[in-house]
């Protein structure tokens, strides 16, 4: 009896593993599932755990073993799309940025599309010129620690929270200043809306960047906002395609191709390359649900998209969810109470159990944060290149933030859209969201590389941030992308040349077994007994029955031979 309990607990146990998801907040939430559990059982779970009914704007993201960043797709098992081994860590993120914030129904949502770009302004991603950044840190710090109290905040409070890669004391001063005259009275859900609606008229919103090269080598950031498809380049926007100008999204090996549409019927087609063949496939994938979710009227309309030509070797996929438009309706349709959110910090009567909220994202003061110092050469330069979607930000932003909004861009083709005064290199959202207190010891090192001193271990780290030391390899891929155009160049149109040449082998050989298939379903259909007026005329004439009697008799007795041969062999063995 002890026995088969032991062997039945076993067996249980394989069918069942654990999944840690990282949440918005830096709180983790363990769940026990089956092995044959699908990612939207999952993804259900969490948003059961938070309260989430507006959860179509949000996805589970992972990070495979090759350090490639994927969404968790719902509609297929969680254990066949991570290769690695349970536990699995994944992390809840916007998948989707609402085009409008103001326009969601419950304030949980906008709560968490909050976070996210919180998330988002602190790794680089989010752009913006000091003013505005200015204003939205101090939004940021009115629904976080709410009205200024000299009793309570001493002079330089704003100092001891970061809200940029690098902030200076003149944007901290500014920003405690708007914080004591301009924000007082204000509750969080306020300040939180005012802070959504400043971010979302910044042309980097809802932008997550895919490090990509172009035809010429350069380097290029692609990505997907809910406007449509950008390429940022240097500290340009070099080329900006609403979606309703994108026809096509295709990608062949480490090539990904853009066709669209613009005015005057002037058709155009974008060609990068990136780092990697799965990466290039993350990318594809991200741009075909992009282009599904702003695009589309409703669900019914997305089709199966294939990512080659039809007689060629290719990925399918289907996007799986609901569209923009159908959101929308259906959140206009929530009648319940709406739910209670526990703020860190905020006064108890804000809080719930449906989500429970640890350390803030990046308004945790930097005293109280536990740093892991990594050195400059060997930390830094391994999460560099960790073949994610964004790379590692060694040089930070500064002052220089994007001094456009989105009101006043260029349309796509008119030019390029100056977005910051240095190079666009945004921090990997793999980083360490908050910056510690600097160590002397490597406060020299900065100063040298320009990078930041130390940095916390991150728990969005998805899974698979390296640790110290073993990152070396990591970057190979990461790194080409970073390099000249000299060697790659050349090397691309070897690479193009080859693929050239066997998409003309595969074309030849195709066309030549539907051929040789062709003409075998003529020979049996014309051999056959069938009475068709069409098959009985081509019987009756000269050609055919000389073909049949010379040709087609004798070759059938051979195989006839043949094959009695091979079955006499098999009976005497």
């Amino acid at each position: 009896m002890l026995s088969r309990f032991m062997s039945g607990s076993i067996r249980n146990l394989e069918r069942e593993y654990d999944c840690t998801v990282r949440l918005l907040d830096d709180t983790e939430y363990t769940c026990t599932i089956q092995r044959d559990a699908k990612g939207q059982y999952l993804f259900d779970i969490i948003c059961h755990h938070l309260n989430l009914l507006e959860k179509d704007y949000f996805g589970i993201r992972y990070v495979d073993p090759d350090k490639q960043r994927h969404w968790l797709e719902v509609t297929k098992s969680i254990a066949k799309q991570i290769k690695s081994q349970p536990p699995f860590t994944m992390c809840l993120r916007v998948k989707f940025y609402p085009p409008d914030p103001a326009a969601l129904k419950e304030e949980i949502t906008r709560y968490l599309l909050f976070l996210q770009i919180k998330r988002d302004l602190y790794h680089g991603r989010l752009l913006c010129k000091t003013s505005d950044a200015a204003m939205l840190a101090a939004h940021i710090l009115q629904a976080e620690i709410g009205n200024y109290d000299p009793g309570k905040h001493p002079e330089g409070y704003s100092s001891k929270f970061q809200f940029f890669p690098k902030q200076s004391e003149k944007l901290e001063r500014r920003i405690a200043d708007i914080h004591k005259t301009e924000l007082i009275g204000q509750t969080p859900e306020t300040s939180e809306r005012n802070f959504l609606q400043k971010a979302q008229m910044l042309e980097t919103y809802g932008v997550d960047p895919h490090p990509c090269k172009d035809v010429s080598g350069n380097p290029a950031f692609l990505a997907f906002t809910p406007f449509g498809f950008v390429v940022l380049q240097g500290n340009k926007r070099v080329h900006f395609l609403k979606w309703n100008e994108v026809t096509k999204l295709k990608f062949e090996g480490k090539t990904f191709h853009i066709y669209a549409n613009q005015k005057e019927d002037r058709k155009i087609i974008l060609t990068y390359f990136a780092p990697t063949l799965e990466a290039c496939k993350h990318l594809w994938k991200c741009g075909v649900e992009n282009q599904a979710f702003y695009k589309l009227e409703k669900s019914s309309q997305v089709r199966t998209v294939s990512s080659s030509n039809l007689f060629f070797k290719g990925s399918r996929f289907r996007y799986s969810g609901r569209v923009a438009k159908e959101v929308m309706e259906q959140s206009a349709k929530i009648k319940r109470e709406p739910p209670e959110i526990h703020r860190a910090g905020l006064v108890p009567s804000r809080s719930c159990p449906s989500i429970t909220h640890g350390p803030r994202l990046s308004s945790v003061p930097r005293t109280r944060r536990r740093a892991v110092h990594i050195s400059i050469m060997e930390g830094l330069e391994s999460l560099r290149d960790s073949a994610h979607s964004t790379p590692v930000r060694s040089v930070s932003h500064g002052d220089c933030f994007l001094p456009r909004s989105r009101s006043h861009a260029p349309e796509a083709g008119e030019g390029m859209a100056v977005i910051s005064d240095e190079a666009y290199s945004p921090s990997d959202s793999v980083l360490p969201t908050p910056v510690a207190e600097h160590s002397m010891e490597l406060a020299a090192a900065r100063q040298t590389n320009g990078a930041p001193c130390s940095i916390e271990e991150e728990k969005e780290s998805e899974a698979g941030t390296p640790k110290q030391g073993e990152g070396g390899d990591l970057g190979a891929d990461g790194r080409r992308v970073q390099q000249g155009s000299g060697g790659d160049s050349a090397l691309s149109e070897v690479e193009q040349v080859n693929k050239f040449v066997l998409s003309v082998l595969r074309l030849l050989l195709v066309t030549i077994g539907l051929l040789f298939v062709l003409l075998l379903l003529l020979i049996i259909l014309t051999e056959s007994d069938l009475d068709v007026a069409f098959l009985s005329d081509i019987r009756q004439t000269p050609e055919f029955e000389q073909f049949h009697f010379e040709y087609f008799c004798p070759l059938r007795r051979w195989f006839a031979c043949k094959l009695r041969w091979v079955g006499g062999l098999l009976i005497n063995d």
